[in-house]
C-alpha cells in the first residue's frame, strides 16, 4: 500500500479549520500539525480534528523533515512570505484563493515551484464541486458546442471587507470556475469594470465584469454584497445547447436545455444573413444526476495526486495566477470607468528544475 502524505494546515481561522477536518479524514493524507500565530486557536482546532501538534513559529514548523506539504488559509496579503518559506523547506503548497495580493508576487511564487520541482495549488474549491466538474466534462464532451456567452451571478447580502472590493471578494470564485471549465482556460485579452459604492464605504459593493471569450462569444460576471436575495446561478450558452448552473437548488443543479437559435438554419451568405429569418430550436431539457461528495475532499485528493504523479494540479499556480491577473486588469478597469483594460499575460517559465532539499534556508516568516 502507497503511505498516506503527512500534511501541516498553516492558519486556524475561518477556512483554516474545513481544510483541516478534510485531511484529517482522507485516504490520501495524515495531518501531523497546525500553525497558527494564535496558539490557542490552533490548539482548540487540534483538539476537534485529533489532537495533532501545535506550532505558533512558521520557521519551527518547516524544519521539521517528515511533512510532505502544508495547506496555507491565511489573508492574501501573506501568502508570498508564507509560501515561499514552504516551497523554500521543501514543502509542496495549497494555498487559499486568491493566490496572492499581487500579480508580481504571484508569479515569483509560482516561478520557485516549478525552479524546485515542488507542487503548487490554489485551492479554487468550486473547480472541485460535483456540479462544476460536471460541467467541465460537458463542456469538453461537445454537448453544448461552441461557446457564445457565459452570464455569472454571485449576490447576496454580504460582508462589506475591510481589506478588498467586491470584484476581488467574490469575483474569484466565477473566474476560477470559468477558467476550469473553458477548455482554452480563462485568457481574455481585456476586461471592462464598472462599479459603484452606494453606501460611502470607500470601494466597489457592486460589480460588473466583462470581457470576451477567445473564440469571440462573451462572458459577464455580477457580484454584490448589497442584494437582500441570494443568487448563484451561471449561464452558458452554447450552439447546441444552454446549461444553467444554480447552486442554491440542490434538487436541480444543472438544468441543460435544447433550446436556441438554430445557426444551421441562417443564410451563410453574409450579405443576407441581416435580412434572413431567424430559426429557433425547442428541444428537452434534462437535468444530469451528479454524485455526492465534498469539494474539498475532492481538492485533497487532487493536491496528492498532483504530488504523487508529478504533474500540474488542475488548479494550479498558473490557474491562479490567471485569476489574478483578471481582477488587477479590472481594478486598472474600474479606476478609469470602465475603460478596456489589458490583462498581462503570464509567459511561460523556462526555468531550471533544480533537486528539492527540504533542509532549504527559510524566508524567516513566522505565522
Amino acid at each position: 500500500m502507497t503511505p498516506k502524505l503527512r500534511v501541516a494546515v498553516i492558519g486556524a481561522g475561518y477556512w483554516g479549520p474545513n481544510l483541516a477536518r478534510n485531511f484529517s479524514t482522507s485516504a490520501e493524507w495524515t495531518l501531523v500539525a497546525i500553525c497558527d500565530l494564535d496558539r490557542d486557536r490552533a490548539q482548540a482546532l487540534a483538539d476537534r480534528v485529533g489532537q495533532v501538534e501545535v506550532y505558533s513559529n512558521l520557521d519551527e514548523l518547516l524544519a521539521r523533515d517528515d511533512i510532505d506539504a502544508v495547506a496555507i488559509a491565511t489573508p492574501a496579503r501573506t501568502h508570498h512570505a508564507v509560501v515561499m518559506a514552504a516551497l523554500r523547506a521543501g514543502k509542496h503548497v495549497v494555498v487559499e484563493k486568491p493566490i496572492a495580493d499581487s500579480r508580481e508576487r504571484a508569479i515569483d511564487m509560482v516561478s520557485e515551484a516549478a525552479r524546485r520541482g515542488l507542487t503548487l495549488m490554489t485551492d479554487h474549491t468550486y473547480c472541485y464541486t460535483p456540479a462544476v466538474l460536471k460541467i467541465r466534462e460537458l463542456i469538453a464532451g461537445g454537448a453544448l458546442g461552441e461557446l457564445l456567452f457565459i452570464d455569472s451571478v454571485r449576490i447576496n447580502l454580504g460582508l462589506v471587507q475591510p481589506d478588498v472590493d467586491v470584484l476581488w471578494d467574490l469575483a474569484p470564485h466565477d473566474l476560477s470556475i470559468i477558467d476550469f471549465v473553458v477548455p482554452t482556460g480563462l485568457r481574455p485579452a481585456s476586461v471592462s469594470a464598472h462599479g459603484a459604492d452606494p453606501l460611502g464605504a470607500g470601494k466597489a459593493c457592486v460589480g460588473y465584469l466583462t470581457f470576451l471569450l477567445e473564440n469571440g462569444g462573451i462572458a459577464h460576471v455580477h457580484v454584490n454584497w448589497l442584494s437582500p436575495t441570494k443568487i448563484r446561478r451561471m449561464v452558458i450558452g452554447g450552439t447546441l445547447r444552454t446549461l444553467v448552473w444554480d447552486d442554491l437548488n440542490p434538487q436541480q443543479r444543472l438544468s441543460l436545455y435544447d433550446r436556441g437559435v438554430d445557426l444551421n438554419q441562417q443564410s451563410v451568405d453574409e450579405a443576407d444573413r441581416r435580412s434572413s429569418a431567424i430559426s429557433y430550436r425547442l428541444g428537452d431539457t434534462w437535468s444530469p444526476a451528479l454524485p455526492e461528495h465534498e469539494a474539498l475532499t475532492a481538492m485533497a485528493t487532487e493536491f496528492a495526486g498532483s504530488i504523487r504523479e508529478h504533474r500540474p494540479a488542475r488548479t494550479d499556480g498558473e490557474a491562479g495566477l490567471r485569476v489574478l491577473s483578471v481582477l488587477e486588469a479590472a481594478s486598472r478597469s474600474l479606476a478609469a470607468a470602465g475603460s478596456m483594460s489589458a490583462v498581462e499575460q503570464s509567459a511561460e517559465q523556462q526555468v531550471e528544475v533544480l533537486p528539492v532539499e527540504a533542509s532549504a534556508a527559510l524566508a524567516g516568516v513566522s505565522r
